[in-house]
């Protein structure tokens, strides 16, 4: 199956002003943000992309700009199920001012109960981001093989989300994840399970590429069991 690089959109307008954003429209990447943005073609110059799927909001496009510029027949394709969390009336907040409502320790503390008013649940979130990457998954395995790589920019929620149904960890456990602006998040999803290959990286990424098979090997470059469905010894994706 392929492998799924997740990239958190580049710091925004909200984020240095300390904002929930949500899907507020007009929320753009500030000056770091772009150059962050500018930097992702040559973190990923040596991994071949088989397509780009992005949320629909501004900040997210704008970060794969870049990307798509320096690949002119990379595919670009709209995801609305990995669009940010709906927060509601919390939309454009400060998250100072949140800071103090009851509900901001159920969502750091017992997300799968949170529900935002006016928006929707942290569970529907979650839901909604799992159903189209398993989908996302099939349609890139069945274009492109099941050694393809394509990339997805998202949001840090929806990221935290992926990574922990990647993990098998309850949503409650999803707070205890992090990624930064523009780093990127690569899950490798096989036959029996997904594996975690980078949290939140924002170095190099040129490990991520496929490895070339060599006859009698598996689809990880080994003989013998597939060591992409190794019990033990971290056998996926291991450099």
């Amino acid at each position: 199956m392929p492998t799924l690089i997740l990239v958190r959109h580049g710091r925004s307008t909200a984020n240095t002003a300390g904002v929930l954003a949500g899907r507020t429209p007009g929320v753009a990447l500030d000056e770091r943000g772009a150059l962050q943005a500018a930097a992702l073609p040559s973190r990923l110059a040596g991994v071949p992309l088989a397509a780009a799927v992005s949320s629909p909001l501004q900040r997210c496009r704008e970060t794969l700009r870049p990307l798509l510029d320096a690949r002119p027949g990379l595919p670009l394709h709209t995801e609305d199920r990995i669009s940010e969390c709906d927060y509601g009336d919390w939309s454009g907040r400060k998250l100072a001012e949140l800071s103090d409502d009851p509900l901001m320790a159920v969502v750091q503390q017992h997300p799968s109960a949170a529900a935002f008013p006016g928006g929707e649940s942290m569970r529907a979130m979650e839901a909604r981001a799992v159903d189209a990457v398993r989908e996302w998954n099939a349609r890139v395995e069945e274009e492109h093989g099941d050694d393809a790589v394509y990339a997805m920019c998202s949001h840090g929620d929806i990221i935290k989300a992926l990574v922990a149904d990647a993990l098998g960890m309850h949503l409650d456990l999803f707070q205890r994840v992090h990624v930064d602006p523009c780093s990127v998040t690569a899950i490798r999803y096989t036959r029996l399970r997904p594996f975690l290959l980078r949290l939140g990286d924002t170095g190099d990424l040129a490990s991520l590429a496929p490895r070339a098979h060599a006859p009698g090997a598996d689809a990880d470059g080994d003989t013998g069991a597939t060591a992409s469905d190794a019990a033990v010894g971290g056998g996926a994706g291991a450099p």
